[in-house]
């Protein structure tokens, strides 16, 4: 498993939330890949993440390709095919589907 950090959905120059501001997560929009790196490894060490964290590029190349953005699941199989792919966040994000998809891969 992996986790791709992808451009930030919800800046304070931009589309900030309550939630955001609630707990302390107040970033600007990422103008150089140091930014997005520097964010990233925040956000694994606020949220306590495990798993390998990639970083997108500047030009977002992951998070066009996989339609990413605000966030997004997707599985891929050991022969590199995609097994799962969830609908786009909030609302069709469902991380229930995508572990049992799991379950049954392993």
């Amino acid at each position: 498993m992996v986790f791709v950090y992808i451009a930030e959905a919800h800046t304070t120059d931009g589309w900030q939330l309550q939630s955001n501001l609630d707990d302390d997560v107040l970033l600007a929009k990422h103008t150089t890949i140091e930014e997005r790196f520097a964010a990233a490894r925040e956000g694994v060490a606020r949220l306590g993440l495990t798993m390998p964290v990639l970083v997108d590029a500047m030009d977002d190349g992951v998070s066009n390709a996989f339609a990413a953005w605000p966030e997004r699941i997707y599985v891929i199989d050991a022969s590199a095919q995609i097994a799962f792919a969830g609908g786009p966040g909030p609302f069709e994000f469902d991380p229930d589907a995508a572990a049992a998809v799991l379950d049954e891969l392993l």
